[in-house]
């Protein structure tokens, strides 16, 4: 964003970008410290022309002291220099990702000082008990050599009203306050009702404010869903690539224009969607507030896709640490996730190494790596239609619906195939869906490199770009009704909905499925019919084939997911449509349990006239917003 701009196509090389700010400021304090949230890659400081620190790492903050370099009611200069991936020392991490290009330098999130005196607060941990509805707090403090013990005073409030909810006064011995405060009555955190508070952390010379919600998060082993506050939880999501959206030609200010970012959350939020993981790039802090807000759970992804042979976990883990701190106290966040798709031991110890660091114990991702505790979760990536990408073939006469999704079959392109265990155990851990469809365009409608064979194979090459969009959409939807209606994985999440769109040369391998990015609106067709597929209670029309015989008696199985925590009481209709109009309707009155899910079954006679039809299900309380659709032709 540097303006004027300058020459963006030598972003490999060597060069130091540099960055100066002259500012005033009272130096009256104890401690003076500068906080740059992120910046790629190598970030050198220097106050007044003196050298004041530097941080290797391009995804967590760094954090200086600068008292000692300021002037005092003067004018005061501080440069920053940032230099490019190749800069890098070998034992660092440098977010590689094989779709990306430039590589793009400098600051990406805010730039803050921080002025208090001694006992200055250094950190604020909250880990909440939703049993009895309390939270632990665990301060660390600095005393500055003379202040080791004293005395803290706390106030919880609620966010949004400010109503206080209580206060008191703790001791801390030896720089450390770790104390429970009860909360009765208070309300739990879920993306349905994301309610938050503040924790005001006051001593006689600093004052921190954190915000928190009250809210679990586990897994179990060898069951197919999240805990959430304790109850079974289903999560429906999607992705962002940000790092790959910075260097998409539209992209200019708005990762870092509020508006934006609150209403790109809240159109995940109309998809149904309750939960994202953020990939191979962290946004910044401000996105994690948003999400916090409005009730959406993270999969936070360190940027690892790859990792070069001297990143060792000890590495690896002071990474982690600082990661760790800057995200503990969000709701939001529910699960660590150590790497993308990359087979390594090195993270596995790392994540070891600083697991009990987090006092709420969430659970860790460790990619296509062996996962490190039976109720961590393992990723899975089933990329079904990525056979016809590798393999020179085209689907059976019946159709690819019909040789991919008849019957039940586990996801697969996880740990228990890249990672397989030496003694041949299988990981029978919660699976996680994060990555699915290989149904890319870009925004125009164009294939990508790694779908420009899939669709000619799949559907023929004389698609319009149109009917692109259509077949992508409706086939997103049928996977992503398929692995949620058969219960094998705890989280199906699409891949996805921020990223770049690269049409032209050099061009591009994914995409999301924006028409316009700046006013964020979704390509019709995906809104249309992945949207319902992602609804709480679900539908799957559980048929497949493309094609049918004039008056064929057919049986169709209907499987309904009911996500909720109430039982699902409706009518729920099967149709058979020419046109957008019924020429067949059957009824059946449906009962589905909460978190369960049931299969009716219904005979039709379909039509004697050869043409194009469609079987459409949805249930009557929410017809035309609901539906399930299978296109099939009559010869």
């Amino acid at each position: 964003m540097a303006s004027p701009s300058f020459d963006t196509t030598r972003y490999l090389s060597d060069k130091v970008y540099w960055h100066k700010l002259s500012f005033k400021l009272n130096n009256k304090s104890d401690v003076v410290l500068l906080k740059i949230y992120k910046s790629m890659y190598h970030t050198k400081v220097y106050v007044n022309r003196k050298y004041a620190g530097e941080n290797f790492y391009s995804f967590t903050p760094t954090l200086l002291d600068i008292k000692r370099f300021l002037r005092p009611n003067q004018e005061n200069e501080i440069i920053v220099g940032v230099g490019c991936k190749n800069n890098l020392p070998d034992t660092v991490t440098n977010g590689a990702d094989y779709e990306k290009l430039k590589y793009i330098p400098g600051i990406y999130d805010k730039v803050e000082i921080f002025q208090a005196g001694y006992p200055f607060i250094n950190q604020v941990q909250i880990a909440p008990n939703v049993v009895d509805t309390s939270i632990r707090v665990q301060v660390k403090l600095n005393g500055g050599g003379n202040h080791k013990d004293g005395t803290i005073n706390y106030i919880v409030r609620e966010l949004f009203s400010g109503k206080e909810v209580k206060q008191n006064s703790v001791a801390f011995s030896n720089q450390l306050a770790d104390f429970n405060i009860s909360l009765k009555g208070g309300q739990l955190w879920s993306p349905e009702n994301p309610f938050l508070y503040t924790l005001e952390i006051n001593t006689s010379a600093d004052k921190k404010t954190t915000r928190f919600g009250i809210r679990s998060f586990e897994f179990l082993k060898g069951k197919q869903y999240a805990l959430l506050n304790k109850q079974p939880y289903f999560l429906r999501g999607t992705n962002v690539t940000l790092m790959r959206f910075f260097e998409d030609t539209l992209r200019s200010n708005l990762p870092w224009k509020d508006d934006w970012v609150i209403q790109l959350h809240k159109r995940f939020k109309d998809f149904y969607w309750n939960s994202m993981r953020y990939c191979i790039g962290f946004p910044p802090e401000r996105w994690y507030e948003v999400a916090d807000s409005l009730g959406i759970m993270i999969q936070d992804e360190y940027p690892i896709w790859g990792l070069g042979k001297n990143v060792k976990a000890e590495h690896l883990a002071r990474e982690y640490k600082d990661w760790m701190q800057e995200r503990w106290n969000h709701p939001s966040v529910v699960i660590w996730d150590a790497q993308n798709e990359t087979l390594t031991t090195e993270t596995g110890k790392a994540i070891q190494l600083v697991r009990s660091l987090d006092l709420s114990n969430r659970p860790w991702d460790n990619g296509y790596s062996e996962p490190q505790s039976e109720t961590d979760p393992i990723e899975s990536h089933p990329y079904l239609f990525i056979w016809y990408y590798f393999n020179n073939e085209t689907p059976s006469s019946a159709g690819a619906a019909v040789d991919m999704l008849s019957g039940r079959r586990l996801p697969m392109n996880d740990p228990n195939e890249h990672s397989p265990s030496p003694d041949g155990r299988y990981f029978y851990n919660p699976v996680i869906i994060n990555e699915y469809s290989w149904l890319w365009l870009n925004r125009d409608g164009s294939t990508t490199t790694v779908t420009d064979k899939v669709y000619p194979a799949m559907f023929g090459d004389t698609l319009t770009r149109q009917q692109q969009f259509e077949y992508g959409a409706r086939y997103t939807a049928m996977l992503t009704e398929y692995w949620r209606a058969y219960r094998t994985s705890a989280a199906v999440m699409h891949f996805c909905s921020l990223g770049y769109s690269r049409e032209k040369k050099p061009r591009g391998q994914t995409s999301d499925n924006f028409i316009d990015v700046t006013t964020l609106q979704y390509e019709p067709y995906f809104v249309k019919y992945v949207k319902p597929s992602f609804a709480p209670v679900g539908l799957m029309i559980d048929a497949w084939y493309k094609t049918y015989g004039s008056n064929q008696i057919i049986t169709v199985p209907v499987h309904m997911i009911n996500n909720t925590y109430q039982t699902f009481t409706d009518s729920l209709r099967l149709e058979v449509q020419k046109d957008g109009k019924a020429l067949l309707s059957k009824a059946i009155k449906v009962n589905v349990n909460s978190k369960d899910k049931a299969i009716y079954q219904f005979q039709i006679q379909l039509p004697a006239d050869k043409g194009k039809y469609e079987l459409i299900a949805y249930y009557d309380s929410k017809k035309g917003e609901v539906f399930c659709a299978r296109p099939f032709e009559i010869k």
